[in-house]
């Protein structure tokens, strides 16, 4: 279910950054990544699969966001 809240989280992130998008395998490490990022950004524990999408996806963002930092 981890690797499938990732994959979600990190396609959604792809989608907001348009154009930010490292393709499948690369929107899931994203994900997961996003994931562990979100969780320590917020500090809570998201309630139900939904909440932890949420989570999830808003660390994807912010981690893509950083990526693109760097690749400049």
């Amino acid at each position: 279910m981890f690797l499938i809240t990732g994959f979600i989280a990190g396609l959604l992130a792809g989608k907001i950054l348009r154009g930010r998008g490292y393709g499948l395998l690369g929107n899931i490490i994203i994900g997961l990544f996003g994931a562990y990022i979100g969780g320590s950004l917020f500090n809570l524990n998201a309630s139900g699969w939904f909440g932890e999408l949420l989570v999830s996806t808003v660390g994807a963002v912010v981690f893509l966001w950083v990526l693109s930092l760097f690749k400049r």
